[in-house]
């Protein structure tokens, strides 16, 4: 790249730190900025914790994500009245206006509680889960697989749960069935008013309401949950990351052969995303 005479290296790549002799990319980037090249690179999205940014040589520009004024709300109404705050994007065959669905946590299905409740495949009984909206918490498999497995067990609905790692950062997903993220402290709410129901042998019931694009909001940007944080692990003296970019759900191109949730089953076909 450097041969061929350009001017900016841009790099959304990145690994574990250490010292700048044995670091690829620092090396590379080195030569690049001799030759006068501007380098940046991805800060890694090893946050909200500290000591988690990458690429922290001082010869690049380290980028960590930022959100920008614009946000997709898909809100989960819960039957004992609150509105609870979410954010997704649906547009297949949504649920029925005004109609509350039966509403479950993954995790008090049965089976050895951890695996459902991450809504792994295979984990959820069809028997407990058809026809209601699913709360799954996040991780291990990704969060569209997460909706995947709730639609072949016959749910009708997901809301995608951050643990406390996660915070309240929301992260948008085309699933393939209609389904909101919550943050943190509104997943716990969601499990309170479930357990309640639960001890006093009523049905908990929701519906999510997708409220489509939503601009001007503010304050924006602001740092994105994921995104790394310093200090710098390696040069604690340099500030690190430098800046950051709008880097979460992000209006973006998409490749034509690949459905917009990214799975295999996924059948719909679009040129742009939501990333």
């Amino acid at each position: 790249a450097v041969a061929d005479g350009i001017d900016v290296i841009s790099l959304s790549v990145g690994g574990a730190v250490v010292p700048y002799y044995l670091d690829a990319i620092a090396i590379g980037a080195y030569g690049a900025a001799g030759k006068g090249i501007f380098v940046s690179a991805s800060a890694g999205n090893g946050g909200p914790a500290g000591l988690t940014v990458t690429n922290v040589a001082p010869w690049v520009a380290t980028v960590g994500a930022g959100t920008i004024d614009r946000d997709f709300p898909a809100d989960v109404k819960l039957g004992n009245g609150k509105v609870v705050t979410g954010a997704g994007v649906y547009n297949g065959r949504g649920l029925s206006p005004g109609r509350m669905y039966p509403l479950v946590y993954a995790g008090s299905g049965g089976g050895d509680g951890y695996s459902s409740s991450l809504c792994l495949e295979g984990s959820l009984d069809p028997d407990f889960v058809k026809g209601k909206i699913v709360l799954c918490d996040r991780g291990i498999n990704s969060r569209a697989a997460k909706g995947e497995v709730v639609k072949k067990a016959g749910g009708v609905g997901m809301i995608l749960a951050n643990g406390v790692f996660d915070g309240e950062g929301l992260v948008v997903d085309c699933h393939v069935l209609p389904a909101t993220a919550v943050g943190a402290s509104n997943a716990d709410e969601i499990r309170q008013y479930t357990d309640s129901a639960t001890k006093s042998k009523s049905s908990a019931t929701a519906t999510i309401l997708f409220k489509g694009t939503r601009l001007g909001v503010r304050p924006a940007p602001v740092v994105a949950s994921f995104s790394a944080r310093g200090p710098n692990p390696e040069t604690p003296e340099i500030l690190k990351p430098d800046m950051i970019a709008p880097g979460l759900n992000i209006l973006a191109a998409w490749p034509d052969k690949v459905g917009p949730a990214g799975i295999p089953s996924d059948n719909r076909r679009t040129e742009f995303n939501i990333l």
